[in-house]
């Protein structure tokens, strides 16, 4: 009887365990962030027959993911805090309202999340790589190419990128996103999706992100020339380019200055904060050479919000291209005029080249920049860091 009573015990243990609520996105802390974190990919599955519970899926067991369906993948990008993304439930109900699809989560939290970025950037083929192996199954079991579309954030635009490159640009629709606001005058890397009708092509400079090219009708690997690189394009020819296309693109965005020779140089600012309480503010940058000639970017799109151990990547733009940097100056600005100045304490700032992205990148560790008051210093080059 003890032994009876023991094996129906254990018998409802096991069955508790593994009927227990619905599975969820992985959830890291800043301690795992700073040690690094190996690879994991997870792939969770929404449909409308469940909406808000989640089906962990692989190539050997596909849960209720119908193949004759359009599969949408929702791929996050970097995870400096090991939090998980706050706009991918809501991605997941807009999906499923608009249409009765399979919508996939890729959750690759398990190497998204450190603090540093080049060590997730390193992962994004291998995470491409294990989306293709499912691909692959599901294309045995009958889906369609066309029926497979991706949208990746940040590092997951690279991520389907790379997917879509595997399948020689025949994906159905690749949709890449960054975290900035774009408009006609400002241009940042926002949005460039792979529509076989309709496409817009942004023309911002790509060479980092030449891989969203591989949707069905998105370019943007044009190469440059050595005098003023136009993003990548001569306005002169672009309407030749665009044309050319099948399917045509029909929307080209330059970015030019104001002044003769046109030239715009832009720069992403990497900063990363340590301040206890939210701040939010303008960064005025300013380089200088060693031969003193000065070129200044006030990064005016929108105010930032600076958060403690986040990173907020701005876009900066520059009418002079400076070879070497020797100095270089931040000013902090909420916009106020009259009230309490506030610090901003920087853990980490990181100045990396957008039009020539094999140069070194410039960091500086620990500054504090009292609000409207202009701190120079020199940078150094930022560690070649290798997995």
């Amino acid at each position: 009887m003890l032994r009876l009573y023991f094996f129906i015990s254990l018998m409802c243990f096991v069955r508790s365990d593994t009927d227990e609520t619905c599975p969820s996105f992985t959830r890291l802390s800043f301690h795992s962030a700073v040690v690094g974190t190996g690879l994991r990919v997870k792939l969770m599955l929404y449909t409308r027959r469940d909406p808000t519970c989640a089906q962990v899926i692989n190539s050997t067991t596909l849960g209720n993911l119908n193949v004759t369906k359009k599969t949408t993948f929702i791929i996050h990008g970097f995870r400096p805090t090991g939090s998980p993304p706050v706009w991918i439930g809501d991605l997941v109900e807009g999906l499923l309202f608009v249409e009765d699809m399979n919508v996939i989560v890729v959750d690759w939290n398990r190497g998204a999340t450190t603090i540093l970025y080049n060590h997730a950037a390193d992962k994004c083929r291998k995470v491409a790589t294990v989306l293709k192996k499912f691909i692959d199954h599901l294309l045995a079991k009958g889906a369609s190419l066309d029926d497979i579309y991706m949208i990746g954030v940040s590092l997951g635009a690279h991520i389907s990128g790379f997917v879509g490159e595997a399948y020689n640009g025949k994906l159905g629709r690749i949709t890449g996103m960054q975290y900035f606001k774009c408009d006609h005058q400002k241009s940042v890397f926002l949005y460039l999706s792979s529509l076989r009708e309709n496409c817009t092509v942004t023309a911002y400079p790509c060479n980092s992100y030449r891989d969203y090219r591989n949707g069905k009708c998105v370019s943007c690997g044009i190469p440059q020339k050595e005098s003023c690189p136009l993003l990548g394009y001569y306005a002169d020819n672009s309407k030749d380019y665009l044309t050319e296309k099948d399917p045509p693109m029909t929307k080209a965005y330059f970015d030019t200055a104001d002044e003769k020779p046109f030239c715009i140089y832009h720069y992403f600012v990497d900063i990363i904060t340590w301040n206890k309480n939210v701040r939010r503010g303008t960064i005025t940058i300013k380089l200088k050479d060693k031969a003193g000639t000065t070129t200044e970017s006030k990064i005016d799109h929108e105010p930032a919000t600076f958060q403690k151990y986040h990173q907020v990547s701005l876009l900066a733009r520059f009418s002079q291209d400076l070879d070497k940097v020797a100095t270089i100056s931040l000013v902090f600005s909420t916009g106020s005029v009259v009230g309490p100045r506030y610090k901003l304490r920087i853990l980490r700032m990181k100045l990396r080249s957008l039009t020539h992205p094999e140069r070194p990148q410039l960091c500086r560790y620990d500054l504090v920049l009292m609000e409207n008051t202009e701190t120079d210093f020199q940078p150094i080059f930022c560690p070649k860091l290798q997995l």
